[in-house]
């Protein structure tokens, strides 16, 4: 009987830890990459994958932190059939056995795209997801209230063995963002170092559209979408600033955390203030 197949099973390297202390999102999907193109090989779709002719959306949900030192592993097995291909990734904690990451990527495929054969061929490998199904979130009413928080242009070491710009390379960007967001509302380097403080995501949405290529400009906007008591919700997108093209859209669910007692703490006052100006309309 077709089981979850292993597409990856390695430790966190001190070095690929953030200023939060655990496995940086960059390096999550830089693993998720790995196994994506392990699964679709099982399922003879290495090279459709390759052409890269269609979105993909990957819903990810942080159930647990990977610290330095953690081992772990990923299954990865098709889940569904509507709106495309969906396929699921349990991160697994090797030690305990314990899912500690959720991930459920959507190719959004043109009917007809994949011929019937390959699609029968798909069907035995199918799992039940056992997952959470993440909240709807809204998107922002124009792109155009979103501001700057990177730019610069793709080397050649953000590649994907596509010879595209990488799923890790652009949530590095967006982790990027994500500090510039964060020194914009007061929660700047020295403000995390002196009060112990980190923002740590429990939640993601990447939705991949387009693609950038070797020395290609890129340029980052951000707004928040939601300020609560200790969480906040940021939505970056990745373009080319030459065209304005969409490439990528990240909207990023997380808390301030207590860096000591690993707890959400409320944002201070003034960074309240501060970020009440960055919320943008949503619909």
């Amino acid at each position: 009987m077709p089981i979850w197949t292993e597409t990856y099973r390695g430790t966190v390297p001190p070095w690929e830890c953030d200023i939060t202390e655990h496995f940086t999102i960059a390096f999550y999907f830089d693993r998720i990459g790995e196994a994506e193109r392990s699964v679709a090989e099982t399922l003879g779709l290495r090279e459709f994958l390759r052409g890269g002719r269609f979105p993909r959306v990957f819903e990810v949900r942080f159930a647990r932190e990977l610290r330095a030192g953690s081992s772990f592993h990923i299954e990865s097995a098709p889940i569904g059939l509507e709106g495309g291909l969906r396929l699921g990734h349990r991160v697994i904690d090797s030690a305990d056995g314990e899912v500690v990451t959720w991930v459920v990527e959507t190719w959004e495929l043109p009917a007809g795209s994949l011929l019937s054969d390959r699609l029968n061929a798909i069907i035995p490998w199918m799992q039940h997801w056992e997952g959470p199904t993440l909240e709807v979130r809204p998107e922002p009413k124009s792109t155009s209230d979103l501001y700057p928080t990177g730019r610069g242009r793709v080397k050649p070491a953000d590649l994907s063995v596509n010879d595209r710009m990488s799923l890790s390379a652009m949530v590095h960007r967006f982790t990027d963002a994500s500090l510039q967001t964060g020194a914009a509302i007061g929660m700047d380097a020295r403000f995390l170092e002196a009060n112990r403080r980190g923002f740590s995501t429990f939640e993601l949405v990447l939705r991949v559209t387009g693609a950038l290529h070797s020395d290609d400009p890129y340029l980052v906007t951000t707004g928040i979408g939601h300020f609560g008591n200790s969480s906040m919700r940021m939505i970056h997108r990745l373009s080319d600033p030459r065209t304005s093209a969409e490439v990528a859209r990240m909207s990023q669910y997380g808390v301030n955390l207590d860096l000591d007692a690993r707890r959400p703490a409320k944002w201070p006052d003034d960074a309240r203030d501060k970020a009440l100006h960055l919320v943008v309309a949503v619909e």
